[in-house]
């Protein structure tokens, strides 16, 4: 193998440690946040399942960016990596779950700028309002959620010491949920890019045979993983105990949500039963983990009332997530500049 290949392929692991770093965040922050589990249990549990997420259940999502821009150029997918990696590094080291999908969506369309590469209107207005969509829906399920666990609790009664370990547990099953469906939505995130430019020879362990395509989907899992053991503490908290108080149930109550908007915008089966039975679809497009988390946050926090929302830690949130894409646009177009003129690489 080149080993130009790797070098470029840097980036996008690079990527994948941010993401572990920041969106471990909304898989157990709240779990880490009440103190029901310890962040290292959190961090063992979240990297398994991320991985496996990944492997499994990786592929549908991934289409959708390579028909957003399609670079087929090693050099230039690099470049876009780099570029959503260093926005959501600086946006990380700030304490903020900013969105990774925003980040790389505003990469891909800083690379179609600088190629002259025309961006597809329909996919880029399914990606943005997917961005409106789900911290909405989040919202929404969380609630209800919320209401139906106070139906059943008010004729369900269970000793405090055994409803303290079943909500540990649950909170556990939720949190490996949550890491599956975050390794299998945003894993297109950190190394869809690098997919058209097919960087790895089919390997073949017997008669096993292992695409490139599975390749990256595996190193990019471990990239996540290891930015969930090295940097993830501080958003941790942040979630877990930022924008508003919340009991173990509710933050149980969040992850769940999470991971259930996370779950039907990753679902190639569950797309295709929909359209089986001529029911509208959501779009397979990698979601943003942190505005699924947010959203379900706030939607628990508003039914104790309004004030109940930390505003100043939602809008410092918020307006993360507007920088993050332009940032990330910036600086692939800078640096695509750059690795051309500069380095006289082929970017395009």
């Amino acid at each position: 193998m080149d080993p130009l290949v790797l070098i470029f392929l840097t980036s996008g692991l690079f990527l994948g440690w941010a993401l572990g770093a920041n969106d471990a965040s909304n898989v157990f922050g709240t779990a880490v946040g009440t103190r029901m589990i310890t962040w290292r249990t959190a961090a063992i549990i979240c990297a398994v399942f991320v991985i496996l997420g990944a492997l499994i259940s990786g592929a549908g999502t991934s289409q959708t960016l390579g028909k957003l821009g399609a670079i087929s150029a090693l050099p230039g997918a690099f470049m876009t990596a780099l570029s959503a990696a260093i926005a959501v590094y600086a946006m990380t080291k700030s304490g903020l779950p900013v969105s990774t999908s925003q980040a790389i969506v505003g990469a891909i369309i800083g690379w179609n700028l600088f190629s002259s590469n025309p961006t597809d209107p329909a996919t880029l207005s399914k990606i943005l309002l997917t961005w409106i969509l789900c911290p909405v829906l989040a919202a929404g399920i969380a609630i209800v959620l919320f209401k139906s666990f106070q139906f059943a609790s008010k004729r369900i009664k269970v000793h405090m010491i055994l409803s303290d370990a079943l909500t540990r547990l649950s909170l556990i099953f939720a949190g490996a949920l949550g890491a599956y469906a975050l390794g299998a939505n945003n894993i297109a995130n950190v190394v869809g890019v690098f997919i058209p430019a097919n960087p790895f020879p089919v390997f073949m362990i017997g008669s096993f045979e292992i695409s490139s395509t599975q390749q990256l989907f595996l190193l990019g899992g471990l990239a996540i993983a290891l930015g969930i053991f090295t940097f993830s503490k501080h958003v941790m908290m942040t979630v877990g105990d930022g924008l508003g108080r919340l009991s173990p149930t509710s933050a149980l109550i969040a992850v769940l949500s999470h991971s259930i908007v996370l779950l039907l915008f990753s679902s190639q089966n569950l797309e295709s039963w929909l359209i089986e039975h001529g029911l509208p679809s959501l779009p397979l497009v990698p979601v943003s983990s942190s505005q699924a988390v947010v959203g379900a946050i706030v939607g628990i926090t508003l039914l104790q009332g309004i004030n109940a929302v930390r505003w100043s830690v939602l809008r410092k949130i918020v307006l993360g997530w507007v920088l993050t894409p332009i940032a990330a646009a910036t600086i692939s177009f800078i640096g695509l500049f750059f690795l051309q003129n500069v380095f006289n690489l082929a970017v395009v």
